[in-house]
């Protein structure tokens, strides 16, 4: 697979995201600025609500910035069968008979990508799955757990 074109689809994911928080954030600023969610008593906390509202729409963006920004000046590294699973790693896992695509990202865990007709989950290291396997190799048969539950996984390709 190429991974540079899964960059710049998890790049394209990320900004349509921002574009999303950007509006919602000043849709928020502006509702609570707006003169009818003006306070008319002590317990009316509508404009408040708002603008805790706008605040974590603005600091989800500029974690998608930051996200943006990592993925833009990643280099592209060429792994071999003997190499550890880290960032920048494409994994193709072998899980109860169905093969599953997992990007190790630095940051955007849980953003999903179509790419060869393949769904790409993004992973960091940080992640449940991700901690289980950093480090592995191709080849390797971890025991995953994936909601409470082993089961038995097959490494079948790092690139």
């Amino acid at each position: 697979m190429n991974k540079r074109a899964i960059i710049q689809k998890i790049i394209a994911k990320l900004v349509d995201e921002l574009e999303v928080y950007f509006r919602a954030a000043q849709f928020s600023r502006a509702e609570a600025t707006h003169e009818s969610n003006k306070a008319e008593n002590k317990y009316d906390t509508r404009g408040l609500e708002a603008s805790y509202l706008a605040r974590g729409q603005s600091k989800q963006a500029a974690e998608l910035e930051a996200a943006i920004a990592e993925y833009e000046k990643m280099a592209v590294k060429k792994f071999t069968a003997d190499d550890a699973i880290v960032i920048g790693a494409l994994v193709e896992l072998e899980c109860g008979g169905e093969k599953l695509f997992y990007f190790f990202g630095p940051r955007a865990g849980g953003t999903e990508v179509l790419h060869d007709k393949k769904e790409v989950l993004v992973i960091t290291p940080q992640s449940p799955l991700g901690e289980q396997l950093m480090g592995k190799k191709q080849g390797d048969e971890p025991q995953l757990i994936f909601a409470g539950t082993k089961q038995p996984a097959k490494i079948l390709r790092v690139e």
